[in-house]
């Protein structure tokens, strides 16, 4: 090319969780069949949306008006209803001016990050969701700056480190919390959530929480909304319907903000983010005519409540068969349905294998362990996936030194559920004595 078309940033924007998924489709077609515990989309794995959503759907579907444009922010009645939820817990008060809504949380990601001026850096957690860590570091063309998730403490945040990272870098302007966590399935109690706050507020930054798993929590936890504990604080938080109905195919996310009123650079920097979803004109209509009738529906909390059942009887039977194994170190999950498990350190090696009994796969994966600078956790994924057709995601893929693995709890048959963590455990007791 005659000059470098190539983004600063452009290095940055991956997504294993995705990547993987084309090793899968070889060994299909090598003959291998795969269960894919990569990507949390509960309808892949077989979820069963009830028959009053898709008649709310198909109801909409009939009207003329859901197939034009809405408002550049969004539906006004849908904006209205999502702000009286916020109103009436009584803490933080918005209006439906104070929403915007997006084609999914990753358009909003992209945007919120890639409208902040380049110097200025958003701490996120580590790990951290991929759409994040990715997002963020394209935005700046530099790699991610975090704060230590801690494996041995729930995986809370290390509020040391986060502390020290932003008292140390006055590049950073905001610190990113994901609540309930991807990929680790934690949920914050409300001291750590008020301690991040504070740190925010001492040192004059905004907060992004992608909440998106806000209402999927289990086990007997809790956590609070950002919106009951932010005060006077700048903030963002991220929602959709992606995860919660679940509806991923909609691609309907949105943000609310707190307090732009209290900022005028944090004001105009959300006025140039409304700007970018007017050039764009707005995000999909349909989906946000169904959010009110579906939440408001008395069916509604019966069915998440069901769902939540079983994420947390299924995140028990996980735990329960990876516990104890020795070299890895695992958590209850607590909130989303995600579990990510970790090798103790000086336990992976450059020479660990699984038996391979298809030779062409064999081949294809020792091509691709063999590769420079492949992870030793990836390494694992590989051969897990070559020698038992489970799919997951190494964990150093989510911006982390951390290696292991990510897995989610979405398979629905029991028997199946524990057939797969039976022969991850057995997988890794081979693996680290091979």
């Amino acid at each position: 090319m005659r000059n470098n078309i190539v983004h600063i940033g452009a290095g940055e924007l991956t997504y294993e969780i995705r990547a993987i998924v084309e090793i899968a489709e070889t060994l299909n077609k090598l003959g291998m069949k795969t269960n894919m515990e990569n990507i949390g989309d509960p309808v892949a794995k077989g979820e069963r949306i009830p028959l009053w959503i898709k008649e709310i759907v198909a109801e909409l579907a009939m009207k003329d008006c859901s197939y034009g444009y809405c408002a550049t922010k969004g539906l006004l009645e849908t904006r209205e209803f999502l702000a009286d939820l916020v109103n009436q817990r009584g803490k933080t008060q918005i209006s439906a001016e104070d929403i915007i809504f997006f084609n999914g949380l990753g358009d909003a990601i992209q945007k919120v990050y890639g409208l902040l001026r380049r110097e200025a850096r958003v701490i996120g957690p580590s790990p951290t969701y991929s759409t994040h860590s990715s997002g963020e570091a394209a935005h700046a063309g530099q790699k991610p700056v975090s704060y230590r998730l801690d494996p041995h403490n729930n995986w809370y945040p290390d509020l040391d480190d986060l502390r020290l990272s932003v008292k140390y870098n006055p590049a950073i302007s905001g610190i990113l919390i994901i609540n309930p966590d991807n990929p680790t399935g934690a949920v914050y109690p409300e001291r750590i959530l008020k301690e991040m706050i504070a740190i925010a507020k001492e040192y004059d930054l905004f907060i992004i929480c992608d909440e998106i798993y806000h209402n999927i929590v289990y086990n007997g936890e809790s956590t609070k909304p950002i919106s009951d504990l932010i005060g006077d604080v700048p903030a963002i938080s991220m929602k959709g319907i992606s995860k919660e109905i679940p509806w991923p195919g909609a691609r309907c996310g949105w943000i609310e903000v707190y307090n732009a009123d209290k900022d005028p650079m944090f004001e105009q920097y959300i006025q140039s983010i409304v700007n970018s979803k007017m050039v764009e004109v707005c995000s999909t209509t349909l989906p946000q005519k169904a959010i009110p009738p579906i939440l408001s529906h008395p069916e509604y909390p019966v069915y998440l409540e069901e769902r939540k059942t079983r994420y947390e009887k299924f995140s028990n039977i996980a735990y329960d068969l990876l516990k104890t194994l020795p070299g890895i170190k695992v958590n209850r999950t607590n909130g989303a349905f995600y579990m990510s498990v970790v090798f103790e350190r000086a336990k992976l090696t450059g020479s660990q294998s699984l038996p391979i009994d298809i030779a062409e796969v064999q081949q294809l994966v020792e091509g691709l362990v063999n590769q420079p600078g492949v992870s030793l956790d990836k390494r694992f994924v590989y051969y897990l996936l070559a020698s038992t057709g489970i799919c997951v995601v190494p964990i150093s893929s989510f911006c982390t030194p951390e290696l292991g693995f990510r897995i989610t709890l979405l398979e629905r048959d029991e028997k199946e559920f524990t057939k797969i963590f039976e022969t991850i455990a057995e997988s890794i007791a081979a693996y680290l004595k091979s």
